[in-house]
């Protein structure tokens, strides 16, 4: 017996956050073009390495917009959870970029100490403004909407890192201008790469942990197990599986053995609804997702012995 017949489509009444979402995709690609010609003309590697993350910042930001747009289509019969992986996917090829871009920020840093180029302040703190001013826009656009979801959480964190980029930039065309000190490009650059390493090493732990189908973080099987044998009539669980679809989307399923009297006198679906609102309610992770099969004892003898 599998859940209740109910809708797992988008909300047709859930706020639409697309407008400021692509405002500050707007701006800030706009921003990674003129820190890219600055960078090139520059030299300097703090502002390319902020520049290589603010690309990466930008498909984040297309990533976050897409998915707001693609959340509001309904699931198909060949695609029953839609395109919310598509997320997944990108993400792991964003902290693939973001690792090649902190290893040659540490191998070039390095180099760069040995032997500074000539950076040209003046130039460099222009490029490094116009980065923070319009970091601080795009900023202002998701302020309003930022614990909307994690979606958007996600994407006004990832504005929020190119700001310190840009001060990283800024700070070092300071120095450069009022010291003389060539090697604070190098730095900067250093500093600003020792941010996107962790980052590129966490992405690539989440996105690996859900193209895996691991258990969602803050979700304990153990624990889950043992709530539900808490529910009445309920004899044993197993084939417990939990796993993360997409962000925001955990799903559980389980096989539940309940007492043989429960399905001659109508007690079946009253648990069912107590197993649902168990995972949905009881635990950190709010799994609205679930599916639970309820059988009779006898039912064992036929499953696989894999079945745990």
């Amino acid at each position: 017996m599998g859940g209740h017949a109910h809708a797992h489509g988008p909300d047709a009444h859930a706020p639409d956050h697309r407008r400021g979402l692509a405002i500050a995709f707007a701006i800030t690609a706009a921003i990674l073009v003129a820190q890219a010609v600055g960078a090139l003309w520059t030299g300097s590697l703090a502002l390319m390495v902020d520049t290589a993350h603010m690309l990466t910042d930008v498909a984040g930001l297309g990533m976050a917009l897409a998915a707001a747009s693609l959340s509001l289509r309904p699931a198909t019969a060949r695609r029953t959870w839609g395109l919310r992986r598509i997320e997944v996917l990108a993400a792991g090829a964003q902290a693939a970029v973001l690792l090649a871009v902190g290893v040659y920020v540490l191998i070039e840093g390095v180099r760069r100490l040995a032997d500074p180029p000539q950076v040209p302040s003046t130039e460099l703190v222009v490029f490094g403004v116009v980065g923070l001013a319009g970091n601080l826009a795009s900023l202002l656009v998701l302020r309003a909407s930022r614990s909307a979801s994690l979606n958007l959480r996600a994407a006004f964190l990832e504005v929020l890192n190119d700001a310190l980029g840009s001060i990283g930039v800024i700070v070092a065309a300071v120095v450069i201008a009022t010291t003389g000190w060539q090697r604070a490009d190098a730095v900067a650059g250093l500093l600003i790469g020792a941010l996107i390493l962790p980052r590129a090493v966490r992405l690539l732990v989440e996105t690996g942990n859900v193209l895996l189908e691991s258990t969602p973080a803050g979700l304990d099987l153990d624990e889950v197990r043992a709530r539900l044998l808490e529910v009445e009539h309920v004899v044993a669980v197993h084939d417990l599986h939990a796993s993360l679809v997409a962000t925001g989307l955990p799903t559980l399923s389980a096989h539940v053995v309940v007492a043989d009297s429960c399905f001659q006198d109508g007690h079946a679906p009253q648990i069912l609804d107590r197993l649902q609102e168990c995972v949905a309610t009881r635990f950190d992770v709010a799994v609205e997702h679930s599916t639970f099969q309820l059988e009779p004892s006898v039912h064992a003898g036929h499953e696989a012995p894999s079945h745990l």
